[in-house]
């Protein structure tokens, strides 16, 4: 019998665009499990240089991945200036 071969899957690979990252962060609001979010925030953030987001925001890497991490309760502030150094920003729709 052949041996399958794996590969470790990170998403943070397919994150290379910011209609990318604006998909995978809208699917991690869909399920409306902040922590989720966090995560999800935190992922693309790495994607594109947690170092050089974490500088822009004034604030540093391990504060921004702490925040990121869906285990601490980051300020909105904190998400909104993530989101712009992203490129992206919160729209707010009725439901």
């Amino acid at each position: 019998m052949a041996k399958i071969k794996t590969v470790p899957f990170d998403i943070q690979d397919y994150l290379d665009s910011p209609e990318a990252r604006a998909t995978y962060l809208n699917a991690a609001l869909e399920d409306g499990d902040v922590d989720h979010l966090l995560v999800a925030l935190g992922d693309v953030a790495k994607a594109t240089g947690m170092s050089d987001i974490a500088t822009a925001i004034g604030m540093s890497r391990t504060t921004l991945y702490q925040a990121l991490s869906g285990e601490r309760d980051p300020r909105i502030s904190t998400v909104v200036a993530v989101l712009a150094q992203l490129g992206l920003k919160i729209e707010v729709t009725a439901a």
